[in-house]
């Protein structure tokens, strides 16, 4: 790519304040002396029309290969929409929110299955608005490996993003643009000096591993259940899991939400050959007895399966301990494994880890949830993967729309699939098994209408189990060519 032209847009953004020096509040609350305002450009046609095909020039040199393209809203949508009308690209529409008529749809476009899309936007700081687009997309069954980006911030979205499997080519960086400014003297050397210490000092982005060797680890090849369960750190739980999952060939994982016993202790009883875990909400039983909880775990060792009591915990350590352990349920004293929520801080985890980790339990954090319009995103996840790594002698996985880690000893599983992908009247989205454990890269199908709804339970069950099993080798396999 051409420094003299690059030289010369920046020198343009400067002079329509798309970029300003001062003292700027971000939207986390920082406090930074440089802030971007790319939105002025849709006023500039003829730079709209520059920086649309320096976009497309930058994929092109990287050797991007796509089929589509998808604007982060909303700033990037004009400048997908000059690409793929100059080019030819066919283009996908994400939408923020989903319209309350007609077809209820995120995206906008033809959406093909198993197709790779390009994410085209304007600003790059965490990473997180590029991966959040990411997810709905791989919802819908695309691939994702390469976001274009007019601005990286280079505090640290480039190096979350490709946590995620995700490639960013910047066609400016900030370390470029000041370099330019201080040159043509639109800016003095102190100016550039305290933006430079304001990036060093804010890195939005810790590596998987202290040693940041995260890098090496994502051109190693994938490693198999049963390597994963003997890795040195491999909580004994997800190890138990790992190995049921790859002795029974299921990476299926069935919601049982009934709301009688005996049909719970039925569906246990007839699935559980095809299943690696049993999901139970026992709060919605109405016949809900310790016998039952008894019978249950009887039938979990019968036939080779975990029991994930779904009680998605979310109050204080003292409170969510007593939960745990007393009351009804006594859900500590059957229950494999557990989730809950990280919005109480890092309590909840230490509360719930009090009673369960001398009994050899485990949990989940749910870092994502398929409801639509969820808040579980971005910063969320973030703090998420940051409690889980704080706390892994309890919290050995996630509850997730895709893979969050890059570290093999985590547990990704993901609730809201179905053959065909799509959503209900209530805010659900489903995605399908090959979108969830191919593209997405979890580990674990969460299925539960799918199967429920079926006449014949055991027919579904098999073929979820058979769908997600495929996928599994299928990126098994080609993650080891």
């Amino acid at each position: 790519m051409d420094n003299s032209v690059l030289d010369t847009l920046i020198l343009d953004l400067y002079d329509i304040q798309a970029v300003k020096f001062g003292t700027f509040t971000l939207k986390s609350g920082l406090s930074s002396p440089i802030y971007f305002d790319l939105r002025v450009i849709v006023s500039q046609p003829s730079l709209m029309n520059q920086v649309s095909r320096l976009l497309c020039q930058r994929a092109e040199d990287a050797g991007v290969k796509f089929d589509c393209v998808c604007g982060v809203p909303y700033t990037a949508l004009p400048l997908a929409t000059i690409m793929c009308s100059e080019k030819g690209f066919p283009m996908l529409i994400r939408r923020k929110e989903v319209k309350e008529y007609g077809t209820k749809r995120l995206i906008e476009g033809t959406v093909r299955p198993g197709e790779t899309c390009l994410i085209v936007e304007d600003v790059v700081t965490s990473g997180g608005s590029v991966l959040e687009t990411a997810q709905v997309l791989q919802r819908e069954g695309l691939r994702i490996t390469d976001a274009v980006v007019l601005m990286d911030r280079e505090q640290g979205g480039g190096a979350r993003l490709a946590e995620d499997g995700i490639t960013l080519h910047p066609v400016i960086s900030i370390s470029k643009l000041l370099d330019v400014l201080v040159k043509a003297g639109r800016i003095d050397t102190d100016t550039a000096q305290r933006v430079h210490g304001f990036i060093r000092e804010n890195n939005t982005f810790r590596p998987t591993t202290e040693n940041g060797s995260s890098a090496a680890k994502r051109v190693c090849k994938e490693l198999s259940y049963t390597a994963r369960a003997e890795l040195p750190h491999v909580h004994p739980l997800a190890a138990r899991l790992l190995r049921i999952m790859e002795e029974k060939t299921t990476n299926l994982c069935v919601s049982a939400d009934v709301t009688n016993s005996e049909e719970l202790l039925h569906l246990a009883n007839c699935l559980g050959p095809k299943i690696c875990i049993l999901k139970t909400h026992v709060d919605i039983l109405q016949d809900f007895t310790p016998s039952v909880a008894s019978k249950l775990r009887e039938l979990a060792d019968k036939h080779r399966f975990l029991i994930f009591e779904d009680r998605k915990f979310a109050d204080i350590g003292n409170t969510v301990k007593h939960q745990y352990e007393g009351g009804l349920y006594q859900i500590s004293s059957w229950a494999h494994l557990i989730n809950a929520h990280a919005v109480p801080g890092p309590g909840v985890v230490k509360g719930l880890g009090a009673v369960g980790k001398p009994l050899g339990r485990g949990c989940l954090l749910i870092a994502e949830m398929s409801s639509q319009g969820s808040l579980a995103t971005g910063s969320y996840t973030q703090a998420v993967w940051k409690m889980a790594e704080d706390h892994s002698d309890f919290v050995f996985g996630f509850i997730c729309g895709s893979k969050i880690s890059d570290k093999p000893e985590f547990v990704h599983m993901t609730p809201g699939v179905q053959m065909q992908s799509g959503g209900d009247d209530l805010g659900q989205q489903y995605s399908s098994p090959y979108s969830v454990i191919y593209c997405k890269g979890s580990d674990v199908i969460i299925v539960g209408r799918g199967i429920l709804s079926s006449s014949d339970r055991v027919a579904a069950a098999e073929e979820y189990r058979c769908a997600g099993w495929e996928a599994y080798m299928k990126r098994l396999s080609e993650s080891n060519q």
